[in-house]
């Protein structure tokens, strides 16, 4: 029996509830694992009744900054108090004196992106700037104060290998079709009918699955549009977006006005509809009643959304990142991260061949098999097995000094 405690405080959005709600059953489903869950208050309801999984309650302010500290301070006793043989610290942030081994996953390309940064200079969003140099330069201190990290890709890993100088074991993040394709409940009405609106047979239907923010770069999407529209002559296009450009409606601090205008400076509102966001249960409907998948994200360390598309039969047209390249490899098209012309070239291509299209189709639906929930949790256990088996036995949770020294 291996007893894990798994922070998962930082997760409210996007990726990080995504890793929660596949990682948490699956270990939930391991006999010989137990589970000590510190997760925001928001989803203790949601994860009640996994076996073997205890979800003490831990309530720290909300930010980034509040939160790293309160955990530095109080995390500790939470931890000893648990029993646990290893700490899983999920949301980037290592505990600086972690009272047993520490495995760490680092998860966040922007604290490694000289785009996002230049981005946010040409932006002036100074203070966003400055915030992302602070978290960086924590997040890279954690590398250091973690016992193993972790990172979800190889193109990541590597790219945090230059960064800290220390060794980072790749793991690929999972995806489970069954799980994801399961909720068969319909559409909230009022996302199905935006839907239903732009349903004339020939239309070409584009998805992009994210809340508004930088990295994900929605501008050079936005730029791409008319170009599309001129090369495909009289075909319909039509963008659907599972967000709002309303800075209220997305997470983080990312100002969408400029988006939003964008889209009503290049006339291309007729051509854009806003979804919201969509119930992540919900999401293959929409996956499903669309032709082909874009990204022109310029900085990813994983990208489920991608493997969603793919294991949905989508065409993808991904920005040329190592990330995307790894995931997609031969079951994508690329285009440089900031060309709205070679973003419009290559859906292009892809409207203008059905062969091309149900290749990229075909090779999706093949290359998402090698990514596995069940193969992940199994090798996040192995680093831990293993961390257990290598350190001083004199850390070791029980062998009488239950508080380590702090490392780094």
């Amino acid at each position: 029996m291996i007893h894990l405690f798994l922070n998962g405080l930082a997760a409210s959005a996007g990726g990080g509830l995504t890793y929660l709600r596949n990682v948490l059953p699956h270990l939930s489903a391991r006999p010989a694992v137990q589970v000590t869950a510190a997760v925001n208050p928001q989803l203790r309801r949601e994860f009640s009744a996994l076996p073997r999984v205890s979800l003490p309650e831990i309530n720290f302010r909300a930010g980034t900054v509040s939160r790293f500290w309160q955990e530095q301070t109080s995390l500790a006793a939470a931890i000893r108090r648990s029993g646990a043989d290893v700490l899983l610290s999920v949301g980037n942030f290592a505990l600086r004196k972690s009272p047993v081994p520490q495995i760490l996953l680092s998860r966040n390309a922007l604290y490694t992106s000289a785009d996002f940064l230049r981005d946010l200079r040409h932006r002036r969003e100074y203070g966003l700037w400055l915030d992302t140099r602070i978290k960086g330069s924590l997040a890279r201190r954690s590398i250091y104060w973690a016992d193993r990290a972790v990172a979800p890709t190889e193109a990541f890993a590597q790219e945090l290998r230059r960064w800290t100088g220390r060794e980072v074991v790749a793991i690929h993040h999972g995806f489970d079709q069954e799980a994801f394709f399961r909720d068969q409940t319909p559409l909230p009405e009022d996302i199905q009918q935006k839907l239903d609106r732009e349903a004339e047979k020939d239309t070409l239907r584009l998805l992009y699955v994210s809340h508004y923010n930088y990295y994900r770069n929605f501008e050079t999407l936005f730029q791409a549009l008319p170009l599309m529209r001129e090369r495909l002559g009289g075909r319909r296009l039509q963008l659907f977006l599972t967000c709002r450009l309303r800075s209220e409606d997305n997470p983080g601090s990312y100002n969408a006005a400029a988006a939003s205008a964008l889209v009503r400076q290049t006339g291309i509102g007729d051509s854009v509809t806003e979804l919201g966001s969509v119930p992540y249960s919900l999401l293959h409907h929409v996956y499903r009643a669309c032709s082909v998948y874009v990204t022109p994200a310029y900085a990813e360390s994983f990208a489920h959304p991608v493997v969603e598309a793919m294991a949905s039969g989508l065409p993808v047209v991904a920005s040329a990142l190592a990330v995307h390249r790894e995931i997609c490899e031969d079951a994508a098209i690329y285009f440089a991260p900031l060309s709205p012309e070679e973003l419009a070239e290559r859906v292009c291509q892809i409207a203008a061949s059905d062969r091309l299209s149900k290749q990229l189709s075909d090779r999706g639906r093949e290359r998402v098999r090698i990514f596995s929930w069940d193969k992940h949790v199994t090798d996040l256990l192995d680093l831990a097995a293993n961390l257990l088996a290598t350190i001083d036995p004199a850390r070791k949770p029980g062998a009488g000094q239950r508080e380590f020294p702090a490392r780094g």
